[in-house]
């Protein structure tokens, strides 16, 4: 059976020796040995997330962090601003009226940012202090496109709200400073770049949320962060925590630690360029523009007179190359390819390489081998740069 490279907004591949570790024998979950797998995690999550703050880790994916956020921070009856620019970002949105919060959002075409001042103008109308939490997606993992969120951050502490971000894509491969831009929480999830497979959405909050989860008072049992709290002066879990997931984080970290943020960050750029040029050299256009492009998905609009399924479907079975649909509207009009966590040159350009033999296999009306001699010249340029 062909090995099959895994070109998705997540999962992403798994390092093998992630894949290791997730072999270790198990443990007691309330013995020593977590309580030292627990401490070590969550320094080198602290490292990632660029904080001091507390963690807290469930066994869940991305969307049960954001639900978390939603239980603890808000009641029936608050309101809270939503910044929406694809379907996660509307995600949130949902799971706040499914609490009955009344959301107010501010909205931009897909495939592109919602910009700083549709939140400031937002928060400045409101002059009775009523909006409790502002929401925002950094990385729009169903279009690609990444949200200017330090300028956010300094129009959000204009107004006593607190900023609430999705960083699910993004965490690990796209710089986010949660402490020194004083974010108030941040959601992420094991299975994008922290090279993970699923199962374990992780969290930071800081002081100033902490004051408001205090005043919330959470409604939700397994959701609740104050049991999480409590449990981690312990280095334990209020309940059975997912043991094969947390080695495997360890390891990951480990490999984040090795490699160096500021490498990791400079390598996604590095990939997205090679994606955004190489897809452009087989004349095909991408739906972000390279202003908000996305460093770790690219989301390319499929040719006229080509079918985004028999596309994927010939990466898949021809050239073992997973890449990912368009979402909701964008279903049928686009195609993603994910280069986030455990990607590098060489899969980029097997990847473009597929993806230039298929489209001429189906039609498309290309210079053959356009794509990868493009990638390859960013590949080199870069190099010298260095």
């Amino acid at each position: 059976m062909q090995e099959k490279t895994l070109m998705l907004p997540g999962p992403t591949p798994v390092p093998p020796r992630v894949l290791r570790a997730m072999g270790t024998p198990m443990i007691n979950h309330r013995g020593v040995d977590f309580s030292t797998l627990f401490t070590e995690v969550e320094a080198g999550l602290k490292d990632v997330f660029q904080t001091n703050n507390d963690l807290v880790i469930l066994p869940a994916a991305g969307s049960g962090g954001m639900e978390s956020a939603v239980v603890n921070l808000l009641s029936p009856g608050d309101k809270a601003l939503f910044a929406v620019m694809g379907v996660f970002g509307q995600r949130f949105v949902d799971i706040a009226t499914g609490y009955r919060v009344e959301p107010l959002v501010v909205e931009a075409p897909w495939g592109e940012a919602v910009k700083p001042e549709q939140i400031q103008e937002k928060l400045a109308a409101d002059k009775d202090h009523e909006i409790k939490a502002v929401f925002v997606t950094h990385n729009e993992t169903s279009t690609g496109v990444t949200l200017d969120l330090e300028r956010v951050t300094q129009v959000v502490q204009e107004h006593p709200a607190i900023l609430v971000v999705d960083a699910v894509s993004s965490l690990g491969a796209i710089d986010l400073k949660t402490d020194a831009w004083g974010i108030d929480v941040v959601v992420t999830g094991s299975q994008k770049a922290l090279m993970v497979p699923p199962g374990l959405a992780l969290v930071s909050v800081s002081q100033r949320a902490w004051e408001v989860v205090r005043e919330n008072g959470c409604c939700s049992y397994y959701w609740n962060w104050e049991a999480y709290r409590k449990l981690t002066e312990k280095k334990q879990t209020p309940y059975t925590p997912a043991v094969t997931l947390w080695f495997a984080l360890r390891e990951a970290l480990t490999m984040i630690r090795e490699e160096g943020l500021k490498q990791i960050f400079e390598r996604h750029a590095l990939m997205a360029e090679m994606v955004r040029t190489g897809a452009r050299a087989l004349g095909l256009d991408l739906l972000a523009g390279d202003a908000v492009a996305s460093n770790t998905i690219t989301a390319v609009r499929s040719p006229a007179g080509i079918n985004v399924k028999d596309l994927r479907r010939c990466l898949e079975a021809v050239y073992g190359v997973v890449v990912a649909g368009g979402q909701k509207k964008l279903a049928g009009e686009v195609f993603r390819i994910g280069h986030l966590g455990y990607v590098f040159p060489n899969d980029i350009i097997n990847v473009l390489n597929a993806l230039d033999l298929c489209l001429l296999d189906l039609g498309h009306d290309h210079e053959a081998g356009a794509a990868v001699k493009a990638a390859g010249e960013v590949l080199k340029r870069r190099g010298k740069e260095k």
